[in-house]
């Protein structure tokens, strides 16, 4: 990766993210280039990494051997469009941009090497994780090139089918604000066991974190965890219980089958 150039259009806060994790893992200044319409937003990113950035997607992407369009789904066609004349080839792009097929991005970019990424929200602090989809014209070298740029903000995990990319999104793209509405639903009923609600908050927000730690730093899965730390007839019994009676699981699967289909029909209203 010391030296792969890359440009990225749109220069919010996913590829800011990403910018800052490339320099941290200590590629050069110079390869590095963006594109934004925002002159605030150029000039803040700018300040922060010390990269050149433009207002015209063409000079940014001259000579990239990477292109990763960071825009907002409902732009994607137009930005593409625009971009598709100032393509070379050999070049690698990669999309980051919610329910947009790779069939939509070909139709306006033209058959370039093409990666569709879904990240996550937690990349904003290298802690995030990526479902990566490659089409058939990307080389092995573009492949690990896209794995070491998104894996500058966490984790890369790849896909065989693009289809895949949906259960991407609705296990991890909308991943995080499941663990939000937890954390905010133990803190509300620990505030009705008598608790202050700064302490409730505390109290489940670490045990979050310490449990996704035990579970990333464990050799064991999941359930298994889980079976070691609920004793016979005790507490955390009671607690797994009454979450199994109520139908958790099937909760949780109607929930994520819903972001997939919710997924799925994006791609369809947006890849016209």
């Amino acid at each position: 990766m010391s030296n792969m150039r890359i440009a990225f259009i749109g220069a919010g806060n996913m590829a800011s993210s990403l910018i800052g994790g490339l320099l941290a893992k200590g590629l050069d200044v110079s390869l590095i280039r963006a594109s934004d319409p925002g002159a605030e937003t150029r000039a803040r990113v700018s300040a922060e990494h010390g990269i050149e950035l433009f207002a015209d997607n063409g000079q940014a992407v001259k000579d990239a051997d990477v292109i990763v369009i960071a825009v907002k789904p409902q732009v994607m066609k137009a930005v593409c469009q625009d971009l598709r004349a100032h393509l070379k080839p050999h070049q690698l792009l990669i999309s980051i941009a919610a329910g947009i097929t790779c069939d939509s991005l070909q139709n306006w970019l033209g058959n370039q090497p093409l990666v569709r990424c879904m990240p996550n929200t937690p990349a904003l602090l290298g802690k995030g994780v990526s479902g990566l989809f490659a089409t058939a014209a990307v080389t092995g070298e573009q492949r690990q090139q896209a794995e070491d740029l998104l894996s500058a903000v966490g984790i890369a995990v790849w896909v065989d089918t693009e289809a895949q990319i949906d259960a991407v999104t609705a296990v991890s793209g909308s991943g995080p604000a499941y663990f939000f509405l937890l954390i905010e639903a133990m803190t509300d009923a620990g505030v009705k066991l008598g608790l202050p609600r700064e302490v409730a908050r505390q109290l489940a927000e670490q045990t979050a974190l310490g449990a996704a730690y035990m579970a990333v730093s464990s050799d064991v899965d999941a359930g298994e965890l889980r079976r070691r730390v609920t004793s016979p007839a005790g507490t955390t019994e009671a607690a797994i219980k009454s979450f199994q009676a109520d139908g958790f699981a099937t909760t949780v699967e109607k929930a994520l089958s819903a972001a997939a289909h919710r997924s799925a029909e994006m791609a369809e209203q947006l890849g016209q």
